[in-house]
């Protein structure tokens, strides 16, 4: 206490200015209306510059959890896509659409023209790799949630890959960089067509740059452009239609006996900054393979 009564006492002086500085400055601003408005004017400046640096700070705090509410509103709008749903010869037969959404099944009867045939289910990637010669994905997303394997894989962007393995909260996904070691016809393929000229042709990874892929079985009839968008087909069971894939790079006509191009596709997807995913469950799959394989058995 005592050394608290020796320092007011030595810095009296320099307190009491201060003091009668402030009381000078507060009749000041209030009593004259030009030194008012420019308190005011810098006042606001400055808090409006607090204000905002708190705001870019608690934005991107918040980030993951904006992040998750827009993949899982990304995800409700692939369902409501057209091409989720297949339509019907007739108009007055009632369908039955099962929706598994995570644990809890839920049925949806649609009167009219259209059936449910995919569903997307959003997924976190928590290990990616991409330089290796097969690279594989694993999301946070697993049997509990409804996925299952041999579904197809999207990103924001364009294709992914198909899921792999599965267990109780995880997935494994392969990546559509996976080159196999025997023929370029084993490797994990993507049915695609050309977006212009509606050609069908197959897209696979060759091994050697992660961002490009290689197309085939696009005849040299065919007019290609540099740019040209190639997406899926629709005709795997994997994958609904328009999905992208990439977009061309270049092309060539192989040797002359050829009658195909070798087509270099930039891919759509940039796989080293794949964040977040969406798993599509084809629900009339199990049917079509089913009706396929017993064609085929007859046909034998």
């Amino acid at each position: 206490m005592r050394n608290l009564i020796i320092f007011l006492r030595r810095y009296f002086n320099f307190f009491l200015f201060l003091l009668l500085e402030v009381i000078c400055i507060v009749l000041v601003f209030r009593n004259n209306n030009f030194q008012k408005t420019a308190y005011l004017n810098s006042a606001n400046n400055v808090s409006g510059k607090l204000y905002d640096r708190y705001n870019n700070v608690q934005y991107y705090f918040h980030l993951k959890a904006t992040n998750d509410s827009l993949v899982k509103e990304n995800a409700r709008l692939h369902n409501l896509l057209h091409s989720s749903f297949d339509s019907m010869i007739t108009s007055n037969i009632i369908k039955t659409d099962t929706i598994r959404q995570y644990s809890n099944d839920t049925a949806h009867r649609i009167i009219g023209t259209e059936m449910r045939r995919y569903l997307y289910r959003e997924g976190k990637v928590i290990n990616n790799s991409v330089n290796r010669a097969v690279n594989y994905i694993t999301i946070h997303r697993g049997s509990l949630q409804g996925i299952r394997p041999n579904m197809g894989v999207i990103g924001p962007s364009g294709v992914v890959g198909m899921v792999r393995s599965v267990s109780d909260n995880y997935a494994v996904v392969l990546s559509l960089l996976a080159k196999s070691s025997g023929a370029a016809s084993s490797n994990f393929g993507v049915s695609a067509r050309l977006i212009k000229g509606k050609e069908i042709g197959t897209v696979y990874w060759d091994g050697a740059d992660p961002g490009y892929a290689i197309m085939k079985d696009i005849p040299r009839s065919v007019r290609l452009q540099k740019g040209d968008t190639v997406i899926t087909s629709g005709f795997s069971a994997l994958f609904p239609e328009n999905i992208p894939v990439g977009f061309i790079d270049s092309f060539s006509g192989g040797d002359k006996s050829s009658t195909s191009y070798t087509i270099r596709v930039k891919l759509a997807t940039n796989f080293y900054n794949l964040q977040y995913v969406y798993v599509i469950d084809n629900l009339l799959k199990d049917e079509q393979q089913q009706l396929e394989d017993s064609t085929y058995h007859l046909i034998k």
